[in-house]
């Protein structure tokens, strides 16, 4: 009975901002995921390019002669991005930092799609255990919101080169930002991605190696597929449905697969944590016991850890308690601890 209840808290909870989310125009935009191809006109031309773009493994390193312009001022950081984009407040990067007192340890934190507050809670707790604490804004949110905008649109849509565009960003930006950790004397680097943040994070620890620990909240590998099959962009796949099927889609999105980078991120240097909810209707567990059994085939061991809550309950006590403990021990364990 509780649990029939708490499904139909997630689903409630689904429909708080579902009139915002329009059908759109599918769109491939070829040039803004791949600059200087602005001739596609064909999703198989597309997919030539994503699949250059996956064998290319310098695609998520950031550009040569990006600096380290950085401002920082009362807890905040703001920095410019090295993707331009023709939203002015999406070019500049905005992060908050909750100190430490150690340079021992920091934590990034890549929020989930279309959050509208930071993990206040998240950064104070972590942050009284010795661990610094780095909330960045992806793009498109919070700072960087469009003007007029409901939600982050441009950040995950049918729009394919925009949102391959989008996640790039959020890669080169997060690196930029661990590149400057590293520069200020911080050690053990980690990061944390839920939802849509997961991706994120994950890319980012599958090509930084300055990145030492991942925890991903309720993940899963192919984009695509969870995109087609979640409750939260039903919207997106209605405006890809009549002009794309999912093995195409599988394949434009390509660089932003997490189960195409499995060998990267089961590195011996990496330790990776996953937090999934056995009731998601966003990211399906299918989806992610596929992603963590790619892990395990290419030689990860990651530690897992499976809540009996959906999507948005995880949120929710005691759900959000057993979920921190587990992160809690993630981030405490040492390097010994680990590999014994």
């Amino acid at each position: 009975m509780y649990h029939n209840w708490l499904d139909r808290w997630d689903e409630r909870r689904a429909w708080r901002g579902e009139e915002a989310k329009k059908v759109t125009d599918f769109i491939l935009d070829a040039g803004r995921a791949f600059p200087g191809e602005k001739r596609i006109e064909t999703i198989d031309e597309f997919c030539v390019l994503a699949d250059q773009a996956l064998c290319d493994s310098s695609w998520y390193d950031e550009p040569s002669g990006s600096g380290l312009s950085f401002e920082r001022h009362d807890g905040w950081l703001r920095f410019p991005s090295d993707i331009s984009t023709d939203v002015e407040e999406n070019n500049v990067v905005w992060a908050k930092i909750t100190e430490s007192g150690s340079h021992d340890q920091a934590l990034v934190i890549f929020h989930h799609w279309n959050a509208n507050a930071r993990n206040r809670q998240i950064a104070k707790f972590f942050s009284q255990r010795g661990i610094t604490v780095v909330e960045i804004a992806m793009p498109y949110h919070f700072e960087r919101s469009r003007p007029g905008s409901l939600y982050a649109d441009y950040m995950l849509s049918s729009n394919l080169g925009r949102t391959i565009q989008s996640v790039r960003q959020a890669v080169w930006d997060g690196r930029k930002l661990i590149r400057w950790l590293k520069s200020e004397g911080y050690g053990e680097i980690s990061v944390l991605g839920m939802s849509l943040g997961s991706w994120v994070a994950g890319i980012i620890a599958a090509h930084d190696r300055a990145v030492s620990k991942a925890s991903l909240f309720l993940t899963a590998g192919s984009l695509a597929d969870m995109v087609w099959t979640g409750r939260a962009t039903r919207s997106i796949k209605n405006s890809l449905e009549p002009e794309i099927g999912l093995a195409d889609l599988r394949r434009a999105w390509a660089p932003l697969n997490m189960e195409n980078y499995a060998d990267r991120l089961a590195r011996s240097d990496l330790d990776l944590h996953v937090v999934l909810a056995k009731r998601d209707k966003v990211v399906l567990p299918e989806l992610s016991e596929r992603f963590t059994q790619r892990l395990k085939d290419a030689g990860a061991r990651p530690n897992i850890s499976e809540l009996n809550c959906g999507h948005y309950s995880l949120g929710m006590p005691p759900y959000i308690l057993l979920a921190g403990l587990s992160l809690k021990r993630f981030l405490s364990c040492t390097d010994k601890a680990r590999r014994t």
